[in-house]
């Protein structure tokens, strides 16, 4: 499938794939997009102890990169875990201009890491950042009582709703342990009733721009 490297309104960039119209992240800003969800109302909840992060769709990498900037600078021990069907090509990440964009040129080689690391074995970035990428499909995730966090970073509804249903949310309360928490980027009703029937409590958060609201999901 054809890939294109477009840029967002924060001036990053983001991966577009025009047979499904579909973007890896949104075209409002990418780089702004994931800190508002992933980092304020996810990370930042875990308040600097150990923990286990798995992320629902590796894509570009943007997601873990700036969970391991947020490690370095707080010294949070971070086991990382991406699940990624399809990846970005080596040759692809280097196109991305996160590291600029983010102040990170200290880190470059970092994100080279990322990309280019072996796939199904942990990888140590950092002393506090361990990276382990798993080839699979999210419909094969089989993980129990295993993580603290979980940013579910799927395409959208409309282009792959059989990846928000509540199989799949099943597969996610199991994988998360108790008072683990999952957030996402979408807030469709049809989405958190999915969440409800796997056992979560949910709850709306104020979206970043171009997004009025964004869900979040606790496991009691």
């Amino acid at each position: 499938m054809k890939r294109e490297i477009i840029t967002t309104d924060d001036g990053s960039v983001t991966i577009y794939l025009p047979e499904m119209q579909e973007t890896y992240h949104s075209k409002f800003g990418a780089i702004q997009e994931a800190y508002h969800v992933f980092i304020q109302n996810g990370l930042a909840l875990t308040k600097g102890r150990p923990i286990a992060v798995l992320e629902i769709g590796f894509g570009t990498g943007l997601n873990a990169f700036i969970t391991f900037l947020e490690s370095a600078k707080s010294g949070q021990v971070i086991e990382y875990t991406g699940v990624e069907a399809y990846p970005v090509e080596p040759a692809e990440a280097a196109l991305l201009n996160y590291v600029t964009e983010l102040n990170a040129d200290a880190f470059s080689g970092k994100f080279t890491l990322m990309h280019t690391s072996q796939w199904e074995s942990a990888i140590g970035i950092d002393d506090n950042f361990t990276l382990i990428k798993r080839r699979q499909l999210f419909q094969d995730i089989t993980d129990q009582d295993a993580y603290d966090l979980i940013y579910f970073d799927a395409f959208g509804y409309p282009s792959q709703p059989e990846l928000w249903s509540d199989a799949i949310f099943k597969k996610m309360y199991s994988a998360l342990k108790k008072d683990g928490i999952l957030v996402t980027y979408a807030c469709r009703g049809v989405i958190k009733r999915s969440m409800q029937a796997a056992g979560f409590t949910t709850e709306k958060l104020p979206g970043p721009p171009g997004k009025r609201e964004i869900l979040r999901a606790k496991k009691p």
